[in-house]
């Protein structure tokens, strides 16, 4: 898919990284110019993952190995969390383990029961660096995991074991977007 904008936005709907490609897994870097150059970012990002119909999306997503994420996703009481995080940090994930459908933008169409905490709270940054602070939980607390996961360079398939695992793996190489080669 090439860049392109969206109606109504001032941000273009950016390419989607897909699982295989290095820069989903690789560390992504900190922050350090946080001009405009960072806002037009953000605003890419969000075009990007509202035409992709997702609830959260990271930098190394669209390729940019950069330490921010978006996110517009509900909780499990159905409110919305619209959002982004510059130079994000994960202090804390606690609660009850709960094993719960997942799935990613990288990884179209598939989903995979993935456990995560049920709650979780955010350190970082907006982009004309304020510090902010995100507490989620049920729902809302998986995006905040699953989205600080990709700047570690991690997809939710790397927490899952065994046949869960074997299952994801097979049906991401037999997905009409793997890679070849």
């Amino acid at each position: 898919m090439r860049n392109r904008p969206i109606p109504g936005s001032s941000g273009l709907i950016r390419a989607m990284s897909l699982l295989g490609d290095p820069v989903l897994h690789a560390t992504c870097e900190p922050v350090t110019d946080f001009g405009p150059s960072l806002a037009r970012l953000v605003e890419d990002m969000y075009a990007t993952m509202y035409a992709a119909e997702g609830v959260g999306l990271a930098a190394n997503q669209i390729g940019v190995p950069l330490r921010v994420f978006v996110y517009d996703c509900p909780d499990d009481d159905d409110v919305r969390h619209l959002g982004h995080l510059v130079n994000p940090r994960l202090v804390e994930a606690d609660g009850i383990t709960v094993r719960g459908p997942e799935g990613c933008l990288s990884l179209p169409g598939l989903e995979a029961a993935t456990p995560r905490f049920d709650r979780a709270v955010v350190e970082g940054f907006t982009v004309d660096g304020e510090p902010v602070r995100v507490t989620g939980t049920g729902f809302f607390a998986r995006c905040l995991q699953h989205e600080c996961d990709h700047l570690e360079g991690e997809v939710y398939t790397d927490r899952l074991t065994g046949l869960r695992r074997r299952r994801a793996l097979r049906a991401a190489r037999r997905a009409p977007w793997a890679r070849t080669g």
